[in-house]
């Protein structure tokens, strides 16, 4: 989100969330139908005056509860599908089912578009899954959110600390040498601990940035913002007369919620079946554009209606538990 707007969807539960960059989205509800998650962002929305980005939320009067509609709704819809953007990294067995309900959808009076593409698709979105460095990957960290995200964090993460009272760690500097310290447990050496491969690489990425907000970083900045707003999401849905209400998008694939993360926008997440290949489940995602959580919650909820009176097998399904009792990671004595 832009930090105004709200990017909510409905999953299990939330637990705590460690603020990492200003720059990046917010975590919303995360919920069992749309109603529960709209009660909930009526109950977290609004201004805050330790939070500049909130003064600018553009917000309903009255709350969004009023937006909740039945599949009736549907009729009169527009719907991109931005196939080359995203839905050509979908596993095919995703992509097949996903249509389905979308097939589903249509017949509810909705009407589907193909190939509503993000005009710079190629360069924001990696096709090898999700991949913050992806301009970096490319050799342009002027052009990768990673730039200035772990510039953030430096920064971010310090005034997160500074407020805790329960606590000796002030700085990122200060968790770094708690892992070095504690390695066995922490994973602060690539390859000593097997639930952190990588060490702490993501921390050593920040600490060497040592937060100065260079001209490297307002060019990523600038870049990731103006290819995933107006040239991005906003290109995909109104350009050329198209006039969509929103984007239909996989989920799973970690490009669609990695987009609307840098751009700032809502997007909210629909359960839609259960892979038979790995048994977790998975959605069908709606990303708009900003300050349009009304118009998500009145076609999320739209379509959660469709599920549920239909009876279609495309909606929330317990997962199937595979290998459920096996330990991935070595534990000693237990």
């Amino acid at each position: 989100m832009s930090r105004g707007t709200q990017q909510f969807g409905n999953a299990a539960n939330t637990g705590s969330v460690i603020p990492e960059s200003h720059n990046q989205d917010t975590v919303g509800c995360l919920t069992k139908s749309v109603r529960d998650a709209t009660y909930c962002l009526d109950a977290i929305y609004g201004p805050d005056p330790r939070d500049n980005y909130t003064l600018v939320q553009q917000t309903p009067k009255g709350g969004y509860t009023q937006f909740l509609s039945s599949k009736d709704a549907l009729k009169g819809a527009r719907f991109g599908l931005p196939w080359l953007s995203f839905w050509q990294y979908a596993p095919e067995n995703q992509q097949q089912q996903l249509l389905e309900l979308i097939s589903l959808i249509e017949s509810a009076g909705a009407t589907i578009i193909n190939g509503t593409e993000l005009p710079h698709w190629q360069t924001i979105a990696s096709p090898d899954g999700w991949n913050w460095d992806y301009g970096g990957t490319r050799g342009y960290p002027n052009e990768s959110e990673y730039t200035y995200v772990k510039v953030d964090f430096y920064n971010d993460i310090a005034a997160y600390l500074a407020e805790l009272n329960n606590t000796s760690i002030r700085t990122l500097e200060d968790i770094v040498q708690y892992n070095m310290d504690n390695v066995g447990s922490e994973g602060g050496i690539p390859g000593i601990h097997p639930a952190f491969a990588s060490g702490q690489d993501g921390f050593n990425a920040s600490l060497a940035t040592k937060g100065v907000m260079n001209e490297t970083y307002w060019e990523a900045l600038a870049f990731c913002h103006r290819t995933t707003r107006e040239e991005g999401i906003d290109a995909a849905l109104f350009n050329n007369g198209t006039n969509l209400t929103a984007l239909l998008v996989p989920p799973d694939v970690g490009q669609t919620y990695q987009i609307a993360a840098q751009a700032g926008y809502p997007m909210i997440t629909l359960p839609a079946g259960v892979s038979p290949d790995t048994g977790m489940p998975f959605g069908l995602a709606m990303i708009g554009t900003a300050w349009s959580e009304s118009m998500l919650i009145k076609y999320g909820s739209a379509i959660e209606d469709l599920q549920v009176s239909s009876g279609t097998k495309y909606q929330r399904t317990s997962p199937l538990w595979y290998d459920y009792r096996s330990r991935n990671i070595p534990v000693n004595n237990v």
